[in-house]
């Protein structure tokens, strides 16, 4: 394995150095603030009814049409949008199946920042 340089830790205020962007003490508590998935809204009922009616529906990844769907992908709103407008972010219809390149190639594009952006 090569040898990867030591940088300081990009949580700010901390003055540990890593070799990946948080030090493991950061990485533990910002993965402790995220919560589970069901505690933030991924649990049996998106499990059972969101993914396996969006995978159903879209079996093949709607973006590259070429591998098959392994995602389901709240769109074109958020789940936190649908919350916010008081629809149910677990109907399928508000849903799309996407492989796993796609999906985080969406991600990246369409919420900067990650699970946590407002």
């Amino acid at each position: 394995m090569p040898y990867r340089q030591r940088q300081p830790c990009t949580t700010p205020g901390c003055d540990q150095l890593t070799t990946t962007g948080r030090c493991a003490d950061c990485t533990a508590d910002a993965e402790a603030q995220r919560g589970t998935a069901a505690e933030r809204g991924y649990g049996a009922g998106h499990r059972h009814l969101f993914r396996t009616g969006v995978l159903r529906k879209h079996p093949t990844c709607v973006l590259c049409n070429a591998a098959p769907a392994t995602e389901a992908d709240h769109y074109p709103l958020s789940r936190r949008q649908l919350i916010d407008r008081g629809m149910n972010p677990n109907d399928p219809r508000h849903g799309r199946g996407l492989c796993d390149p796609c999906h985080n190639r969406e991600t990246a594009a369409r919420q900067p920042g990650g699970w946590n952006a407002r």
